[in-house]
């Protein structure tokens, strides 16, 4: 799994210029962060005409996009939309609304996928997988034509792992401590504390039945593709949560707007 990957990130150019425009919404002064979330989340529908094929990510920004996919399609504004769910939680929810939905297996190419961040730095390079889907999310983007990152400007950070909050990797569960401890004495991590991901009194299993280990940094990743790229090295890693050169448009929700910033 870990080979593909890499090949699949390689195989995008490695720098890829952006533009950025404002665009003026009502109010958002007054606006809680949730409702930030969904100013982005419903930017980044209008991204999605009649006949695609979309991603649908997993989290609580993603959720309002989803959620507004199935509003416009009982609305009969979009239709014949095929979604592929990056998560077990999303599939639920994405049923619940009527969305048609297929694999990967059926709809190996995917017109556009919509899907949250944890962080975003200022190349558009993006840390997702606090919320524990990062295997099928960056499956599904990959291969999405394009890929709609949506964000609150609490996202932003100068550098990956600036946040000092979870970077997240997805192991199997087979010697985990062993792995764990690997992870750890990286160099391209170094001074990164590594914690098995746990829910309640056990290790969290994600929906591939594997386990995760939150890498936490004091400052941010120094390189982030050497990071990117020994992580995947290790035997026992499935992947990781540093998505780079992924994003073609990052929709930032903030108290002055909603700012889209477009890659060329």
């Amino acid at each position: 799994m870990a080979s593909l990957t890499a090949k699949s990130l390689v195989a995008r150019p490695s720098v890829r210029p952006f533009t950025s425009r404002r665009t003026c919404v009502a109010p958002m002064a007054a606006l809680s962060q949730d409702e930030l979330k969904q100013q982005a989340a419903w930017k980044a529908v209008e991204y999605v005409k009649s006949g695609m094929v979309v991603g649908l990510g997993t989290g609580s920004t993603a959720a309002f996009a989803v959620d507004r996919i199935g509003q416009l399609m009982k609305e009969g504004t979009l239709k014949d939309i095929i979604g592929v769910p990056t998560s077990i939680r999303t599939y639920e929810q994405a049923k619940s609304l009527g969305i048609p939905l297929a694999t990967l297996d059926e709809q190996p190419k995917i017109d556009v996928a919509i899907d949250g961040a944890d962080e975003v730095d200022p190349k558009l390079d993006v840390v997702k997988g606090r919320g524990g889907a990062l295997l099928r999310e960056k499956m599904v983007e990959m291969a999405s034509a394009k890929f709609v990152c949506i964000v609150d400007d609490t996202k932003l950070v100068e550098g990956l792992g600036g946040s000092k909050l979870a970077m997240p990797v997805e192991i199997v569960q087979f010697c985990h401590k062993y792995t764990l401890n690997r992870l750890a004495a990286l160099p391209e991590v170094a001074g990164c504390q590594a914690k098995l991901r746990m829910e309640g009194d056990k290790p969290y299993v994600t929906d591939n039945s594997n386990y995760i280990v939150d890498l936490y940094f004091e400052t941010p990743i120094k390189d982030s593709a050497a990071a990117s790229k020994a992580i995947l090295a290790l035997e026992g890693v499935v992947d990781h949560g540093l998505f780079l050169d992924m994003v073609d448009v990052c929709i930032i929700a903030g108290k002055d707007g909603v700012e889209v910033q477009e890659r060329k």
